[in-house]
């Protein structure tokens, strides 16, 4: 999730990537599904006379964009909840029922979050270890002080494929016998001791383990699932997905399941049952290999480094 061209700490990942695979075009009725502070949503509003339906489940988020809605309207309407719900959060919108032209997806932390040492998603600055997205249910605090040794070390490995997550979970167990976990400088220094430096890795040893905890606390990659199947869901025919993903995790699991519903490879979930020859694909995967960001975008904005663009259409015939 990113946010408009209107400083330097805020600028949209492949915004104009996005929005070219989009196509925005005048009448068309578009989602971004992650409107942070409304980079994509701008840019789509801007391009064409379209209208667009934006979703967040921070509601800092929505707070922030009304700004926006105001500027934008009636073209631009807000809705706070999760990308994964957007089938049950469009029922009632109008606009939507022909089934939408596109849906942005930019995963992740956004900018605002990161940078605001209170919502506790960054070691940059120490503040309470929390982050959570909607500002409800178990934080961060939460799961490390109260999870089992052998839980938090798969947390660490599975989201965030930390090799010596169990060094590090056994560190967190040992500092809890002393006192509560609370900051995330706290944290931060717990695992760069017991991660030690690399000589292969240029980021901070504690970088890998933050994001297996914020996947965990907010349900990264379940809701990943969900919403790629919802957006297939809401798209018409023609329809385009253009996600946007910052780690190896996040781009497997659109890779996978944009070529199952191409028809491809077997299906990844649940959602998207295994298909046999007989089932005609549903998505047209339109990048075999995801957009990179421009050495002068990174050079720009480093935190693009690791971005990858994936776009799929939706193949005409009944919808999902």
């Amino acid at each position: 999730m990113t946010a408009p061209r209107t400083s330097a700490r805020h600028i949209p990942v492949l915004m104009n990537e996005v929005v070219d695979a989009i196509a925005p075009r005048d009448g068309g009725c578009y989602l971004d599904g992650t409107f942070g502070a409304g980079g994509y949503t701008t840019a789509m509003l801007d391009r064409a006379d379209c209208q667009v339906i934006a979703i967040d489940r921070d509601p800092d988020a929505i707070a922030a964009g009304r700004v926006l809605a105001e500027r934008y309207a009636p073209r631009l309407r807000l809705i706070e909840g999760r990308f994964g719900d957007m089938a049950e959060l469009l029922a009632g919108e109008e606009v939507a029922r022909g089934g939408l032209d596109g849906v942005t997806l930019d995963l992740g932390v956004s900018s605002m979050q990161f940078d605001q040492s209170e919502r506790g998603f960054s070691f940059r600055n120490s503040g309470p270890l929390d982050m959570r997205m909607e500002k409800n249910g178990p934080s961060a605090a939460d799961l490390v002080n109260k999870s089992e040794e052998a839980d938090l070390a798969d947390i660490f490995w599975r989201y965030g494929e930390e090799r010596k997550s169990r060094r590090v979970a056994h560190a967190i167990i040992e500092r809890r016998r002393e006192k509560h976990i609370e900051t995330t400088g706290e944290l931060a220094e717990i695992v760069r001791r017991a991660v030690g430096p690399s000589a292969r890795d240029e980021s901070d040893p504690a970088t890998r383990a933050f994001q297996a905890l914020r996947i965990a606390v907010n349900d990264e990659l379940g809701e990943l699932e969900r919403g790629l199947a919802a957006a297939e869901q809401v798209l018409a025919p023609g329809g385009r997905l253009a996600v946007v993903s910052f780690h190896s995790l996040e781009d497997r699991a659109v890779k996978e399941y944009v070529r199952s519903r191409a028809g491809r490879t077997p299906s990844p979930s649940r959602h998207a049952p295994p298909r046999g020859e007989e089932q005609a694909a549903t998505l047209r995967d339109l990048s075999r290999k995801p957009v990179l960001p421009s050495e002068a975008e990174v050079y720009a904005n480093p935190r693009a480094r690791s971005a990858r663009l994936r776009v799929a259409e939706k193949l005409k015939g009944d919808r999902a």
